[in-house]
């Protein structure tokens, strides 16, 4: 798999999964899980470590950094990080601008 299709096949789901938590539809150990298996699953792309990011791809790994790394009081309530991540998502989903402030890496 190449890693603008991989990037765009999980950017939706990441997408879905922040969403669903921010209205109590997925628990935070879903995310959990989800994190683990993206990252299980990224272990099997094959890229050139040279290869380019697209904004996209910053994008996502930044938004996935920032959902493993705070808390669930923090993701559900802190306001400004709420903004953030839903900037990052709605780029994701083809409805915003790129976020400037992202600064995603690959694992």
């Amino acid at each position: 798999m190449k890693v603008d299709i991989f990037i765009n096949e999980k950017a939706k789901q990441l997408c879905f999964y922040l969403r669903g938590f921010w209205n109590s539809q997925i628990a935070y150990s879903e995310l959990e899980l989800f994190f683990w298996d993206i990252l299980e699953e990224w272990s099997q792309v094959e890229y050139d470590l040279a290869q380019p990011y697209s904004s996209q791809e910053r994008t996502f790994w930044h938004l996935l950094h920032q959902m493993h790394f705070w808390d669930v009081d923090k993701l559900m309530h802190d306001e400004q990080l709420i903004d953030e991540l839903q900037s990052c998502a709605s780029f994701l989903e083809g409805h915003g601008v790129y976020p400037e402030d992202c600064v995603g890496i690959r694992p």
